[in-house]
């Protein structure tokens, strides 16, 4: 799909030097050439070259008219997803990748086309059908070239329920449909925690917290207004990195302007977080933020030491006493990387139960619901392996006694931050009382304890 708008305001900013977009025939080739899916094996210069630096996904395509850059386009499945996103401003210099937002738009968007898309690559005649159903949900997803909805998978096949000329004039472009029936939102709060843990005396932990606020919200009107409140435990860490959906029609600059990147200091925004918005018809983000909170969910030690040929292994996990104790599931990953199968085991666990996957080299504890009472779980056993062969799992990073455990986790209605949404607080413009439903949950994302006796992969040392 190509839109006249965005070329014009690509010409606005380069004029002569812009290079065109070639013809699709051409376009398509050109890109085949810089995948490496066509003359794969052939030496090309401009592409080979060992002073070019690659940007994983963000290539330069040589055409007849010069290098058209920048390109967004990878390979999956047997499918290419690639589209050429505008740059606001001078292209000589090239701009740093970080500053070009048409990048990151780009990628959502073919993140949202893939998702789409690859379930039915297997089958040929569901995916030709999908892959001709793209125009009409383009039309949706991105109107004039900038994408509104990047959740392909939301968005209407046809075209019953798009209003070409909204009736009312004050409907936004991101309201493609009208809702008819009893008004409910559904609001969602998810975190993720990521964290680095190497119990070490040089090394410092690190752990991280993202949230995101889902919005569904199915109210009469071409343009209704939602008030929505998100509200925090006294003395709670401030919610930082702010960033809001296009729908919402104003907050306060300082909300925005509250980073991680600064320590916290007595000027920061602390609230209230008030967003008021005029909601898509379908379920979307409301905004995304992090948290500077003082201590992890679970706090662990993972020792790890070879004896002769056999290895011992240590895991003890303590849950933080502010931690809600009441999780959906909780387990411990501990793989083995470089060794081969699991030949023998022995070992005692103070609580849970531990599954072993010999053929993949990796233990499973399963903590279940719950610590016990003493907030504090162990694990020791002995393993010893067999011999290695390609099936088995290796690992660059994780050599010699270089091992993590890894930490699986979800608590329901509980944030880390205590961010949370006042029923009461929600405030529609609109008749009837609507009905408003409220969750949150705490999920763990790359949660890692290293092995204390072995070096593991810093993120910063103190100097």
């Amino acid at each position: 799909r190509r839109y006249p708008t965005v070329e014009l305001r690509a010409e606005s900013f380069n004029g002569s030097t812009r290079v065109p977009i070639p013809s699709d025939s051409a376009f398509l080739k050109a890109l085949l050439l810089e995948l490496r899916l066509e003359d794969e094996h052939l030496f090309v210069e401009q592409r080979d070259t060992c002073t070019r630096i690659n940007h994983a996904c963000v290539h330069s395509v040589s055409t007849g008219a010069g290098e058209l850059w920048p390109v967004l386009a990878f390979h999956k499945s047997g499918l290419i997803y690639a589209c050429v996103p505008l740059v606001e401003g001078s292209l000589e210099p090239r701009p740093p990748l970080l500053t070009v937002t048409g990048l990151s738009q780009g990628l959502a968007l073919l993140l949202g086309i893939m998702d789409y898309v690859s379930p039915s690559r297997k089958n040929e005649a569901e995916l030709s059908a999908k892959v001709g159903q793209l125009r009409t949900l383009l039309i949706q997803a991105c109107p004039l070239g900038t994408p509104l909805n990047t959740n392909i998978r939301s968005l209407n096949s046809s075209f019953e329920d798009i209003q070409e000329m909204p009736v009312d004039k004050e409907q936004p472009a991101w309201r493609s449909s009208t809702y008819k029936g009893k008004p409910q939102i559904n609001v969602c709060i998810a975190e993720k925690v990521k964290c680095m843990q190497y119990d070490q005396r040089d090394v410092v932990d690190t752990w991280q917290v993202y949230g995101a606020v889902n919005c569904k919200c199915d109210i009469e009107g071409s343009a209704p207004n939602v008030t929505l409140s998100l509200t925090l435990p006294t003395n709670a860490p401030p919610l930082q990195d702010i960033v809001v959906h296009h729908c919402v029609t104003s907050v306060d600059p300082a909300m925005l302007l509250s980073t991680s990147a600064e320590p916290l200091h007595d000027s920061v925004y602390n609230g209230p977080y008030k967003f008021p918005f005029i909601p898509p018809s379908d379920s979307f983000d409301l905004c995304y933020y992090t948290s500077q909170v003082p201590v992890p969910p679970i706090l662990g030690c993972y020792q790890l030491v070879e004896e002769g040929s056999q290895i011992k292994i240590t895991v003890n996990l303590k849950l933080h006493e502010s931690i809600k104790n009441s999780f959906e599931y909780c387990e411990a990953r501990i793989p083995f990387f470089n060794r081969g199968p699991i030949a023998q085991l022995e070992y005692k666990v103070s609580y849970g139960q531990l599954d072993l996957f010999r053929e993949k080299s990796l233990l499973v504890w399963v903590i279940g619901q719950k610590f016990p009472k003493s907030l504090e779980v162990s694990l020791t056993g002995t393993v010893s392996f067999g011999t290695a062969g390609k099936e088995h799992p290796t690992d660059y990073v994780c050599t010699g006694n270089t091992a993590y455990v890894k930490l699986y986790f979800r608590i329901p209605d509980f944030t880390l931050t205590g961010c949370y949404v006042d029923q009461h607080s929600v405030q529609i413009f609109v008749p009837g009382k609507p009905k408003i439903t409220a969750s949150r949950e705490l999920i763990s994302s790359d949660y890692y304890i290293w092995n204390s006796k072995a070096p593991a992969p810093m993120v910063f040392k103190p100097l």
